[in-house]
């Protein structure tokens, strides 16, 4: 027997903002991510935790707990000269806004709303990735049924997952992790689930199991095998997907539910509403069928040859590479992808698969260009006693349109240096090739970014709209690293901890100190640069304090130190000692 469930998203669009926005900036009492930074050219500078634990301190000096109340939520879209509600929070909705406002009414009985800007395409492209995702872990038949909702066919498939109601409070668990809210229901037919999903009201042939999770109430409702004209028939005309023409017309002659309509004789219905009602009808109560078009996951791209005999040697391992990568390029040609990772794989007669994985700066699917890459460290493949099978799999592929003819088409052309950055990375490893761009902050660990090596610089300038008043600024930007106090070329991973330090408060560098068990008498020195914490990043960095000094051991070596803490008050630090980098 065919089961159907019906996933409706009540606020998806609204979700979509909010879980984004606390993906970009965590609220002031969360801990810090922790950001990645690549290696500097002139030693190792990798990431560490925003303000480097800026403290400790926070131990003695506990923040005040600050309670946060979100404004009204609301997306909008432009129709025509108006501009109207497409989609409105809980928060919204009770104070009495709905989709179709017009934001100038909204605004006028809620002042203090937040108003953003409606994204349809990317709330569909993302209800797309989440039918792909259920395709490929629960069932493999899902459908997108409008911009809020999926249908999942179940036949088959939920007693993998402990059954329907279980399988279904699964998946609703699982999106709100995700920070999504999920009505679901199921019966024998698509009308019919859809219906319950979107008016869930309780009826002698339905039976409801709300589970709470995450603080929201995601509710599954069951309808059992063949009793969906019971469930169905105290819902509202609504539930039958009509459009605003019929739903008026039934309106205006009284008819509120499905069970009057039910009851009614086909053949008036059909004459005063054509066949649009009696069809919905049919296929919510499976009388006639309705087909469910699925989303088709996108299958991975791999080519592959077999040998009869094992081969044993390099060249004949470089000889049918050629091969693969022309099939390879033809294959992501019609595609239009272009590889940005892939992996060579040498299957051995004993079973054990020797693997290069070989990546690109750009999307390419140049063949010679696969095949020099790859071939370049064919020497890393062992055979054994033999090598049956060799298979290119794509990794990840990005849309590339066509290509150009060459260079000669262009009288001047600045040269592609993607080969060049292709063959240092397979190299020397992805993780080290990387260009750094520097950022607007004092706070050392996070004044520098790291950028994919062929990105383009950030133009903020050409980013402002024509009438933007900041384009009258003729001044030249300011650099975001200050002269005057230069960055050491090699940061620590993260600030070391110094002992047996002597330094004279509040504003000496140290005379000497121990690091990695080794004593270091200074015998120059310079500073403080004092860096205070942003305190709107978070609320631990409100009275933090950092003191910088350069200081010079014996030796001639040159350090960057800190002192946590400014001397005088004790909320700014507790006058820590820490190292976080070094000189030349």
């Amino acid at each position: 027997m065919k089961r159907v469930a019906s996933l409706y998203l009540p606020h998806w669009s609204i979700d979509r903002v909010v879980r984004a926005e606390r993906r970009a900036s965590p609220p002031p009492d969360a801990p810090p991510a922790a950001p990645v930074l690549p290696p500097h050219p002139a030693g190792r500078v990798t990431g560490w935790r925003p303000g480097a634990r800026w403290a400790k301190g926070e131990r003695a000096v506990a923040p005040t707990p600050v309670t946060h109340h979100a404004p009204p939520l609301v997306t909008v879209t432009r129709n025509g000269s108006r501009i109207e509600i497409a989609a409105a929070s809980p928060a919204a909705v009770a104070l009495g806004i709905a989709p179709g406002m017009a934001l100038t009414q909204a605004r006028a009985s809620v002042p203090a709303l937040d108003v953003r800007d409606a994204d349809p395409d990317g709330d569909r492209a993302d209800l797309e990735r989440v039918a792909v995702a259920l395709a490929r872990r629960w069932t493999p038949i899902v459908a997108i049924s409008d911009p809020d909702g999926l249908f999942l066919d179940l036949t088959g498939t939920a007693h993998l997952h402990g059954g329907e109601e279980r399988m279904a409070r699964r998946i609703a668990r699982l999106l709100a992790r995700l920070g999504f809210t999920a009505r679901i229901a199921i019966a024998d037919t698509t009308g019919a689930a859809w219906a319950m999903a979107r008016f869930p009201s309780p009826s002698p042939g339905s039976r409801a199991v709300v589970r709470r999770t995450a603080g929201e109430d995601h509710t599954v409702l069951a309808i059992p095998p063949a009793a969906q004209r019971v469930a169905l028939a105290p819902l509202p005309v609504a539930a039958l997907r009509l459009d605003a023409e019929a739903l008026e017309l039934l309106d205006r002659l009284g008819v509120e539910t499905i069970g009057e309509l039910l009851v009614m004789p086909r053949a008036p219905l059909v004459r005063r509403f054509g066949g649009a009602i009696v069809r919905r009808l049919d296929q919510a109560t499976g009388a006639a069928a309705e087909p469910i078009v699925a989303i088709a996951p996108p299958q991975p791209i791999a080519v592959e040859r077999r040998f009869a005999e094992p081969i044993l040697t390099a060249e004949a391992i470089d000889h049918w590479l050629g091969g693969l990568t022309g099939e390879l390029a033809a294959t992501l040609a019609s595609a239009g992808l272009g590889a940005r990772a892939l992996l060579f794989v040498a299957s051995r007669v004993d079973h054990q698969a020797q693997v290069l994985r070989i990546g690109f700066a750009r999307a390419t699917r140049d063949a010679a260009h696969i095949h020099r890459l790859i071939a370049r460290r064919i020497e890393e493949i062992d055979p054994g006693y033999g090598i049956d099978a060799l298979a290119l799999h794509i990794r990840r592929a990005e849309p590339l349109g066509p290509q150009a003819l060459g260079t000669a088409l262009a009288e001047r052309q600045a040269p592609d240096l993607a080969p060049l950055v292709d063959t240092l990375a397979n190299r020397i490893g992805h993780a080290r090739l990387w260009r750094q761009r520097p950022v607007e902050s004092d706070v050392p660990e996070r004044a520098a970014a790291a950028i994919p090596a062929l990105d383009p610089p950030d133009d903020d300038a050409a980013r402002l709209a024509l009438d933007d008043v900041r384009r009258l600024d003729a001044r030249a930007p300011d650099h975001p690293w200050h002269p005057r106090w230069p960055r050491p070329a090699r940061l620590l991973h993260r600030p070391e901890r110094l002992d047996h330090v002597l330094a004279e408060l509040p504003d000496q560098p140290p005379r000497r100190f121990t690091w990695r068990g080794e004593q270091h008498q200074v015998v120059r020195g310079d500073g403080p640069e004092r860096i205070t914490g942003e305190w709107w990043r978070r609320g631990a960095e409100r009275d933090a304090v950092r003191d910088y000094f350069r200081v010079e051991d014996e030796a001639g070596r040159r350090f960057w130190l800190f002192r946590r803490g400014d001397g005088v008050r004790p909320e700014t630090g507790d006058l820590l000692w820490f190292i976080h980098g070094t000189f030349g």
